[in-house]
């Protein structure tokens, strides 16, 4: 309790946006347009490290490591890999929920929800330079995270979705609202693709958070290319940011 009211006193002083080690706030923010979550189960043999390769060389613009049913030795070389290839690639890497992982491999950051480990928890054991995301469904919720020291929201699910079946749906007025009561950027996610993505148009959002849409694509590169595309168009404004 001690460090999240630690953290939390380090959240009042300089809320996000603002800098995170290499990333600056505006880094970020343009690392939210094309958001890669990761998933093998849509791999189909295929590596890991080879489908987020080809997704950045697509215009994929932030990684997160999802693999919460991998061991945690497997987990481990999963996120060591990523870690070193998003590093060469020049796009930000957060891990999903595992804060331990994330500070043992010194990754960028980390990503948590609602029921993961605290966003201030996660703050005060990563410290100042992490990037720390937190996935919202409300205005309270979006407003609570931004002031525990949250860089950046996930919020969703916008569409029915096989990768998160339980997920609270978010309507497109609540993401809107959302978008306008907090100053850090806000990644829609949750049947985000090349059909839906000009859905997002005028909500606010900084751009959209896929998995599917990417790694289940016969070519990733291709289909993070079409994404980058429709994102650019319906998004101009996160685009110039």
């Amino acid at each position: 309790m001690a460090a999240e009211r630690e953290a939390g006193a380090l959240g009042e002083k300089c809320l996000a946006p603002c800098r995170r080690g290499r990333w600056s706030a505006e880094a970020i923010r343009r690392g939210m347009l094309l958001y890669a979550v990761t998933d093998r189960a849509w791999l189909r043999g295929r590596t890991l490290a080879a489908c987020v390769a080809q997704a950045v060389a697509g215009g994929t613009t932030f990684v997160q490591l999802r693999e919460k049913d991998a061991p945690a030795k497997e987990r481990r070389a999963l996120a060591l890999e990523l870690k070193a290839l998003c590093e060469e690639l020049g796009v930000p890497f957060v891990i999903d929920d595992d804060v331990e992982l994330a500070r043992e491999v010194r990754a960028d950051g980390v990503h948590v929800g609602q029921e993961d480990t605290s966003c201030a928890r996660a703050r005060a054991l990563l410290g100042p330079d992490a990037i720390v995301g937190v996935s919202a469904q409300t205005v309270d919720e979006a407003v609570a995270a931004w002031r525990a020291g949250a860089d950046y929201l996930g919020v969703g699910a916008l569409h029915p979705t096989p990768t998160k079946p339980d997920a609270v749906d978010v309507t497109y007025d609540e993401l809107r609202r959302i978008c306008a009561a907090v100053p850090i950027p806000v990644v829609g996610i949750g049947g985000v693709d090349a059909s839906t993505a000009h859905e997002l148009a005028g909500t606010g959002v900084a751009g959209g958070a896929v998995v599917s849409a990417i790694f289940a694509a016969d070519d990733c590169e291709a289909a993070a290319r079409g994404l980058r595309a429709s994102l650019e168009a319906a998004l101009p404004d996160a685009v110039r940011a």
